[in-house]
């Protein structure tokens, strides 16, 4: 099965810092064995769920929103206060009404204490027991004076309530926001860090899920979960302290109800939380799936593989359903089940609420404060619980974009880089060796000094170490053996940075953005003027198909490079390295799909901007290394023989076999 290649990176013009993908013919090798798996998709690096760890460093990235936290918290404290203290004046409220009713029936002139002993002289001891909490004035009906003062009390502290809380949630998403920003960033400049080697075992479209569906879902659960766990913590310690001095029986009972929903919520999250991570790594899977099929939808139907991949995309989207499914159904147990012991808390508070107002112990508006207490109560336990499946979500989440950030970087910058005195384009491999898997040696002891403004052509079998060879130049990779020089200089001992500003590229597999042609032919060279990418793009061939195009030069292409054919979006890729004027050029199969009379005016075009620099050459057709001045044959990672063209096939070996295989047909076409 053969896999679809990927967009590479960009093409043509000095390579930028972070690291290049290359197409080259030692892909596969790296990759690892090709096969269902690899075509459809891969996972990515997986490690044992830590949700603790993962939880605490997800808090780590609030700290730089200290202050706004604070001000999160101060303003959460006064509209929760403000929430709480309702109840207990809406008690006070009840309490009026109750003493208006009880004043109107009994007689003035009494006493409070008159009235109580003559029920009891009556034998109505009960009620006496009830109207004894209850404040109220015989003779005297309702004091709406008083009792309008504490609603409006109420009003007063439930607007307040309600505008702490809009401050909190503006501070609350301002931070979660920034955080979220960081983590972006964070994200960006790793990627920048990361070796090509983190790329060639990573399926795109899953690295593209942990930077996007990742990030975005540990926003998301931050943003829903954060302001209303800070509410539902100070809302339980709030109106436990109300409570308790209501009363401290009643309190007692409500607290039972505590540790029954910890364990509750304790073993479903646990349950729930495997299924969390499996939600979120067959989410990347299923990304990676749908951008390789996507890039590849045209190789797809070439070797008839629409219902294997269609298959395939059936068969993984069962799996996100299942564990999506799995996930969301045993979070979803804990609402309920924190609701159900929310009611059973209600109805004990009510039941011995009841009888102590039956035994004069509480009024009846203290006991209509506790019950909306014990409600308030039960309501964030079952807040915090019911949130448990978006914490966990995110969590999971985040810990997959921490995979990201602690992946190995690429190895550090010289503290003092060096830098050549005059960039000649001198280079140097001394005793270099290399190998993508630790026991398995690709290049071992291979050794090569390119003057300046040499043309030097690599040719050999697949897999032989050609496009690695330059990987090292471009330290794409690091030498695991001797090093490589650069008029001198250790390219090791140079910033990447300094070392790619003055190479230029241009891959078999094209790299073309969303923007104009103008655009994309002047990426290698900031500042160029419309005359210079004219001038290029004359000296690429790319004038003159440009110009039978509606907008000209101004066309605006996709990522794609739709409305071009692959030979022209080479010829733009070959432009962008004409613009750019590099030291050191590297051509890897850079005319393999343009047509043989195109390919003759490129190869004369080159051979103008190679004058005066030193170009590495990756070819197999004749026409690109015939006039070379060096030509390198490799086997297994080592350069079996080296020279000119005529004396490569005057020595009659293995260049001159590989000629007769590959290229004395296209010789005899050309010729």
């Amino acid at each position: 099965m053969t896999t679809p290649q990927k967009a590479g990176p960009p093409a043509a013009g000095p390579a930028k810092p972070g690291g290049v993908p290359s197409g080259s013919q030692e892909a596969a090798a790296r990759r690892g064995p090709a096969g269902p798996g690899r075509f459809m998709g891969g996972q990515g690096t997986e490690k044992s769920m830590d949700f603790a760890g993962s939880g605490k460093r997800v808090l780590g990235l609030l700290k730089p929103e200290g202050t706004t936290l604070a001000g999160v918290l101060a303003l959460g404290t006064l509209s929760v206060g403000c929430a709480v203290a309702g109840p207990k004046l809406l008690g006070k409220a009840m309490d009026q009404i109750v003493a208006g009713w009880a004043g109107k029936q009994t007689p003035a002139g009494l006493t409070h204490a008159q009235v109580i002993d003559g029920l009891r002289a009556k034998g109505q001891g009960r009620i006496a027991d009830v109207l004894n909490a209850v404040p109220f004035t015989p003779g005297h009906g309702m004091n709406y004076d008083k009792l309008g003062t504490i609603l409006l009390w109420v009003l007063l502290i439930y607007v307040a309530s309600g505008a702490f809380g809009i401050l909190q949630g503006r501070l609350a998403a301002r931070a979660i926001n920034q955080t979220v920003n960081r983590l972006r960033a964070q994200v960006e400049t790793k990627i920048s860090r990361l070796p090509l080697s983190y790329f060639d075992k990573q399926p795109r479209g899953e690295v593209l899920s942990r930077v996007t569906n990742d990030i975005d879902n540990v926003g998301q659960s931050m943003q829903q979960t954060m302001g209303q766990v800070v509410n539902s913590l100070l809302t339980i310690v709030g109106v436990l302290a109300m409570m308790f001095w209501i009363s401290w029986i009643l309190a007692l009972i409500a607290l039972v109800s505590v540790p029954l929903s910890v364990i509750v919520a304790a073993r479903v999250g646990k349950r729930a939380q495997p299924q969390f991570v499996a939600q979120w790594k067959t989410t990347g899977k299923l990304n990676a799936h749908i951008e390789e099929m996507y890039t590849g939808h045209a190789l797809v139907k070439v070797f008839g593989r629409q219902k294997e991949a269609a298959e395939t995309f059936r068969q993984q989207n069962e799996e996100l359903y299942a564990s999506s499914f799995r996930a969301q159904f045993i979070s979803g147990i804990i609402q309920p089940a924190m609701m159900f012991i929310g009611n059973l808390n209600y109805v004990a508070v009510a039941v011995v609420g009841g009888l102590r107002v039956a035994s004069g112990a509480l009024s009846i508006g203290d006991v209509q404060a506790f019950i909306q207490y014990s409600r308030q109560f039960s309501q964030p336990l079952t807040q915090v619980a019911s949130m448990a499946n978006l914490l966990q979500s995110g969590v999971a989440s985040a810990e997959r974009v921490f995979e990201l950030l602690d992946a190995e970087e690429q190895s550090a910058e010289p503290e003092h880089p060096e830098r050549p005195a005059e960039l000649r384009g001198l280079v140097s491999f001394e005793d270099v060796a290399f190998r993508y898997d630790p026991q398995k040696p690709l290049i071992e002891d291979l050794s090569l000094k390119v003057e300046p403004g040499q043309t030097v052509a690599i040719v050999g079998p697949t897999g032989a170490g050609k496009t690695t060879m330059v990987n090292l130049l471009m330290r794409f990779y690091e030498v695991t053996g001797g090093r490589i020089t650069l008029d001198g200089v250790d390219i090791a001992a140079m910033s990447r940075e300094e070392l790619r500003s003055g190479i230029g590229m241009v891959l078999q597999d094209t790299w073309l953005f969303g923007g104009s042609i103008a655009d994309n032919i002047a990426y290698g060279a900031t500042g160029a003027t419309r005359e210079q990418v004219i001038e290029a793009a004359k000296a690429a061939h790319v004038d003159r198909f440009v110009r039978t195009l509606p907008e000209g030069y101004d066309t605006v292409i996709d990522d794609e490079g739709t409305g071009v054919s692959a030979g022209e979006k080479q010829l733009i890729t070959i432009a962008r390295a004409f613009l750019a004027q590099p030291s050191i050029l590297v051509l890897d199969e850079a005319t393999s799909s343009v047509d043989t009379r195109t390919e003759v005016l490129i190869q004369r075009a080159m051979a103008r901007l190679r004058t005066g620099r030193t170009s590495f050459v990756i070819a197999h057709r004749l026409s690109t290394i015939r006039d070379a001045d060096v030509i390198l044959v490799m086997e297994s990672g080592s350069i079996v023989e080296q020279g000119t063209h005529d004396e490569l096939i005057s020595a009659e070996g293995a260049y001159a076999r590989l000629y007769q295989a590959q290229f004395a047909q296209a010789v005899a076409e050309q010729d």
